[in-house]
């Protein structure tokens, strides 16, 4: 199991991602186009300008309104993103792997970054039980997505402390992390990548058509 999940596991992680985002995104690129509304008031300035205002942090005014939720939610999106790329272990199974050598983040950063996403992920899993508005929009796909981006981080840290059986933990962390890849195209855990799309509309519809800010 464990060589499977180190090995062909990934290829078919990673294959499964690139192919299934590369076809959203030229899905979403011929609907745009059959769509008259869409292109025409697209402006580099007004997408630029809005996607550069929802990465700030607090850079919108419906964060400014929700300040700890905001600064959670920021934190989480942060480290979910970053812990992936610079944890010191995947730094070096990529130079081991490829030959690939980056820089990486001090494990006791990783630590504490991952500790974050566990927090925030549990208090996004029970604000969607306890807050009646989002109760009510949430689906119980909606609790298996999030526990599909939690995973990897809950078993990373465990393993990480060695805290279980080594060998098992791992090999979870390596089929929950390969799981979270391939879910990324088909569900709303895309929106990673879309968000850059749908605020350069928004941004462009605003600033161009009505004169006003998106942010």
């Amino acid at each position: 199991m464990y060589d499977f999940a180190s090995g062909p596991l990934v290829w078919i992680a990673m294959i499964t991602f690139v192919v299934g985002m590369a076809v959203r995104i030229v899905w979403m690129i011929r609907t745009i186009k059959q769509d008259p509304t869409v292109v025409p008031v697209m402006t580099v300035r007004h997408s630029l300008r809005s996607i550069f205002h929802w990465l700030l942090p607090f850079g919108s005014r419906s964060m400014r309104t929700r300040p700890f939720f905001s600064g959670l939610s920021y934190a989480f999106h942060l480290c979910l993103v970053l812990l992936p790329l610079l944890c010191m272990g995947h730094a070096v199974l990529w130079h081991q792997s490829w030959g690939i050598r980056w820089w990486s983040l001090p494990p006791v950063v990783a630590d504490v970054m991952t500790a974050v996403v566990i927090i925030a992920g549990g208090f996004f899993f029970l604000r969607r039980i306890m807050s009646p508005e989002v109760r009510n929009v949430t689906t119980w796909w909606d609790y298996v997505v999030l526990l599909i981006a939690l995973g990897p981080f809950i078993t990373g840290f465990v393993a990480y402390h060695q805290w279980l059986d080594y060998r098992t933990i791992i090999i979870l962390h390596m089929i929950s992390g390969a799981v979270w890849l391939m879910a990324i195209p088909f569900t709303w855990l895309q929106h990673m990548f879309m968000f850059f799309f749908s605020r350069a509309f928004m941004g462009s519809e605003f600033g161009a058509v009505r004169n006003a800010r998106d942010w």
